[in-house]
């Protein structure tokens, strides 16, 4: 899939050039991992363009505003980048829940086969002709994986390695130490699918619990904390305009900026540690609030003096 035009194409090649291969390998796997099928070095190329562009726009909105340019520009350069990361993150992390979530019904698929006398990679090879959606993508790629050479094994724990998911490299692994011992693999694969069934039941039980403590770490990100610096800011301005200096006012609101970035960052990883016991989970959260926060913050420095009657 080609995102770019071909007049930009011998940009994309130069990037291909200039990044070091295992960085340009490592951005692929990322990319493929996300759903997303396009190539990184086109990716980057888009991104500059963009960035440059939006950089040009917010440098004369920012001039018009009376605003300093150079922020501008920076800002304008690196908020495609930081906003094309986090959605791929986010789609990461939403593909893998996906596939964990339809594991169970593909282990079962493949219980049922193997008790019809069929081999299991035929039975995977079967049902990966058969469906739809990331968890077919990855089989396909197993399939492809073990038609090349690779075991059973090594393309189970090929496909739990790629997605980061301790879930389904734990049931892989039960699975591969079943077959191992020589048991009944139909056996073991259902009851490793119905073990797998009752920790994401368990897992969804829990989110529901806690969506409350979410909302309160949501909100205190996100408004409350963006709302209150705001207001806080726009009356030091108002105090300064009243006559009476504070040589502090320009680090203070630096200060400001620094404290809603930290604060966002700290209230996504607890979110991720509350939701899913894990503060990886909670980056995706992070690379949504701090921005979101810091937008706000910045509008309420616009916003308030008028509020105010200043």
């Amino acid at each position: 899939m080609a995102l770019i035009p071909s007049a930009l194409s011998p940009l994309a090649n130069s990037i291909d050039r200039i990044f070091p291969d295992k960085w340009m390998i490592r951005l692929q796997e990322t990319l493929i991992r996300s759903g997303m099928y396009v190539k990184a070095s086109d990716l980057i190329t888009l991104l500059v363009g963009v960035g440059i562009l939006m950089g040009c726009v917010l440098t004369v909105a920012f001039l018009a505003l009376g605003q300093n340019p150079v922020i501008a520009f920076i800002l304008g350069l690196i908020a495609p980048t930081v906003l094309i990361f986090a959605y791929i993150f986010f789609m990461m992390e939403r593909r893998i829940d996906a596939i964990e979530q339809g594991t169970p019904d593909f282990l079962r698929q493949i219980s049922s086969l193997l008790r019809s006398g069929i081999g299991v990679e035929t039975a995977m090879e079967d049902i990966s002709k058969h469906g739809e959606g990331p968890l077919t993508d990855e089989l396909k790629r197993a399939v492809i994986e073990i038609k090349i050479g690779s075991t059973f094994e090594d393309a189970l724990l090929g496909m739990s390695e790629r997605l980061k998911s301790k879930t389904l490299d734990r049931t892989f692994r039960m699975i591969i130490e079943g077959r191992r011992v020589g048991g009944s693999l139909a056996d073991v694969i259902e009851t490793v699918a119905e073990d797998l069934r009752a920790v994401l039941a368990l897992q969804r039980e829990r989110r529901a619990n806690v969506m409350m403590s979410v909302m309160f770490l949501l909100i205190a990100a996100v408004i409350a904390a963006p709302f209150a610096l705001g207001m806080i800011m726009a009356y030091a301005g108002f105090i300064e305009s009243a006559g009476k200096p504070n040589p502090l006012a320009g680090a203070a609101e630096t200060s400001a900026f620094g404290y809603i970035i930290i604060h966002s960052v700290i209230a996504g990883i607890l979110m991720g540690i509350v939701l899913y016991g894990s503060p990886r989970k909670g980056v995706k959260f992070s690379l949504l609030l701090a921005p979101l926060a810091t937008g706000i913050f910045w509008v309420m420095g616009l916003v308030a003096p008028m509020i105010l009657g200043i």
